[in-house]
């Protein structure tokens, strides 16, 4: 059996040698064949020095990449997915907050037959706020989508080369791999494990970018919002007939007045900022429907070791235009 360990990297200057170190360190004794497929997404420090070292001290167990600008992390998980050769991969962030002594458990757990082991995580060591806003976001977007989110499950899991494959074969742009994941389906099981805290360098994830990850979570996998949005404008139609109705009636028994200037201007402003999300709810849509129909590429290839991820990705051939351009040794 072979296997395959795919980290994103941005940044990791600090750490990255620390985690090669003590991911070895897990790996060695099993009793498998591995590789560790390292994928640098544009970062501006020496992530890429350390890695073009660690292959080197590694050949034959050690492959990279690297991008030709930051492209983010769901175009570096794909590009480390179609490079990986393995009979099964794992994909884990290289700040050790996802601890390497989890994977023998994965692979008993993979031996068992199961095509996706999820190691979830708990939330202990996040801040109070921040694990309640988690929590009602995971109830309230599981009743829109069409696929299930598990709170605290995320990209730290083993894929066997089955659902690796029918995920590369996915051809579109805009990616959110926590719904792929569930949409393809496949045997799943899941375990949990202790929160661990970055051990160097700071975290990627600001709360701007949690909230748009959390805004492309929720229209990913549905149309439920513009279905949503019909109902709305029918409710306030609805509601404009009831009421005009009801100024009619009153002009009709007590005559014409002329108050409600507060109303009027509160309505008018409440029915300009609804009308305003609708519009942004749509234009989301359009847009990604635009970027759809470029058909660019997920990433551009600056440099590797020769590891290609077009050559991995041949299993399931994509649409035009989705493939890597060809990288170009240092």
């Amino acid at each position: 059996m072979k296997l395959s360990i795919v980290v994103p990297c941005y940044n990791e200057e600090a750490v990255i040698g620390r985690f090669d170190e003590q991911l070895r360190a897990v790996l060695d004794p099993l009793a498998v064949e591995y590789e560790l497929c390292y994928v640098d997404d544009g970062s501006h420090d020496g992530t890429l020095p350390r890695l073009r070292a660690l292959a080197h001290q590694h050949r034959g167990t050690t492959r990279y990449l690297s991008f030709s600008r930051n492209f983010g992390k769901e175009p570096a998980m794909l590009a480390g997915l179609r490079t990986a050769t393995g009979d099964a991969v794992i994909i884990m962030d290289a700040d050790l907050q996802h601890p390497p002594e989890l994977i023998e458990k994965m692979l008993d757990l993979y031996q068992l037959g199961h095509d996706q082991v999820i190691a979830r995580r708990s939330r202990d060591g996040d801040r109070r706020l921040r694990t309640v806003l988690s929590r009602l976001y995971y109830r309230a977007v599981n009743t829109w989508i069409d696929v299930e989110l598990v709170d605290g499950a995320g990209d730290f899991r083993l894929l066997s080369r089955k659902a690796v494959d029918a995920l590369v074969s996915l051809p579109e742009y805009n990616r959110f791999s926590k719904g792929l994941f569930s949409w393809i389906g496949f045997d799943t099981v899941s375990f949990d494990y202790r929160n661990a805290a970055r051990e160097a360098g700071e975290t990627k994830w600001r709360f701007g970018s949690l909230v748009n990850y959390g805004i492309d979570g929720m229209i990913s996998f549905n149309c439920r919002p513009l279905r949503a949005a019909i109902y709305t404008g029918l409710g306030l139609a609805s509601l404009a007939t009831l009421y005009a109705l009801w100024v009619i009636g009153v002009a009709v028994v007590g005559g014409v007045t002329a108050p409600g200037y507060v109303t009027l201007v509160a309505i008018i402003v409440g029915l300009g900022g609804l009308q305003m999300v609708m519009l942004g709810l749509i234009g989301e849509y359009i847009g990604r429907i635009y970027y759809e129909t470029k058909r660019r590429p997920h990433f551009l290839v600056k440099e590797s070791d020769g590891a290609t991820p077009t050559a991995a990705a041949a299993r399931a051939p994509t649409p035009s235009g989705t493939a890597a351009v060809g990288p170009r040794s240092p």
